[in-house]
């Protein structure tokens, strides 16, 4: 009876004209949302994502050495992100599409003390990548990697945000902070390329891998790339103010941003100080927490960034800091960063 329920219900399906399930159809299924959100992203960034070769002078012979790396283009008009110890000091830039274009790339500027650097492609009407906000990043969520690893082209990894407002060491002996840790494989040949969120939007730029250890990647947050780029494009370097600590955001209790009549409760926490800098000579303390800047309040080291300008530089300014409950106001007088001590050893391997 069951065998002839079967042939019955087939028989039915037909003479309705119900299509037959079409193999495509079956494949989709197969995909779990995990898969979709990476072929999603995967098919969104691609495009956009450039395999980068360079040329060194080697010495002083006339002979040049060659090095590559990742980047991805974020303006029609050729624009294109990527870390600045992939381009610094390149002699000859070559920038070759997933598409097999290849054209000769400009550098516009690199700032060494974040590890970003924007280069221009000679061509226009190029896909473009977002970009993401990498201040509604969460940990856990799913993220992906796309670069060129050993010259393997668009090569796609995907993994999750491990941690959030990490530090590293730059190669000009600064910290960069705010950076993203993940758990997306990056190998050489990934520096400068993208690391985007399930929808393609471009929340951070691959820079660095331990290279020991397995899972431990980084990122240079999206937000940072944004202010560096902006002042690299404008006038071909970064001109900063620098007070001299490593900060990482921080949520306050909502009693205590009201009972100090703050204007939210967030700010960046001093987790150390560097010697002789200017906010050692102001007095402020490893665990006392920024929460303004003049009559700017400070909700994460991306508003410090933003408002330690070149204009601030030599100019005293009243800086509110929390330690413990009390509230306190510290005058700093923010110096030039070109002038920071640099002769610090690099302890992060670039990749």
């Amino acid at each position: 009876m069951k065998s002839r329920l079967r042939l019955v219900s087939n028989s039915v399906g037909a003479s309705q004209g119900v299509p037959p399930e079409h193999p495509d159809d079956r494949e989709e299924e197969i995909f779990d949302a995990y898969s979709r959100a990476v072929i999603r992203a995967a098919e969104t960034i691609s495009p956009a994502v450039v395999y980068i070769e360079v040329a060194h002078r080697a010495g002083a012979g006339p002979a040049a050495r060659g090095g590559s790396g990742s980047g991805f283009i974020f303006t029609p008009d050729g624009y294109v992100l990527t870390n600045s110890h992939v381009v610094h000091g390149a002699i000859a830039i070559h920038a070759t599409l997933n598409d097999g274009r290849r054209f000769p790339a400009q550098l516009i500027g690199d700032d060494p003390a974040t590890d970003i650097a924007v280069v221009r492609l000679t061509a226009n009407g190029l896909p473009a990548a977002p970009l993401g906000d990498s201040q509604k990043i969460r940990v856990g969520q799913l993220v992906v990697a796309i670069g060129n690893p050993y010259g393997f082209q668009c090569t796609v990894t995907a993994g999750v945000v491990s941690a959030l407002g990490r530090t590293l060491r730059s190669a000009s002996g600064r910290l960069i902070d705010n950076v993203v840790q993940t758990d997306a494989s990056l190998n050489p040949g990934n520096s400068g390329g993208p690391l985007v969120d399930s929808r393609g939007r471009v929340i951070g730029v691959n820079t660095a891998t331990i290279i020991p250890a397995q899972g431990l990647c980084f990122a240079i947050a999206i937000n940072t790339a944004k202010l560096v780029a902006a002042q690299l494009m404008r006038g071909g370097r970064v001109v900063r103010a620098y007070i001299g600590i490593a900060g990482q955001n921080t949520q306050l209790p909502r009693r205590v941003a009201r009972f100090h009549g703050l204007a939210t409760a967030a700010g960046v926490i001093a987790v150390s100080i560097e010697p002789h800098s200017p906010a050692a000579r102001c007095g402020l303390q490893p665990g006392d927490t920024i929460v303004a800047l003049g009559a700017t309040p400070i909700t994460g080291i991306d508003d410090l960034q933003r408002i330690l300008t070149g204009d601030c530089i030599g100019t005293t300014v009243p800086m509110t800091v929390l330690r413990g409950v009390e509230k306190l106001t510290l005058s700093i007088v923010p110096a030039d960063s070109s002038r920071q001590d640099a002769n610090e050893t690099v302890e992060s391997s670039y990749r």
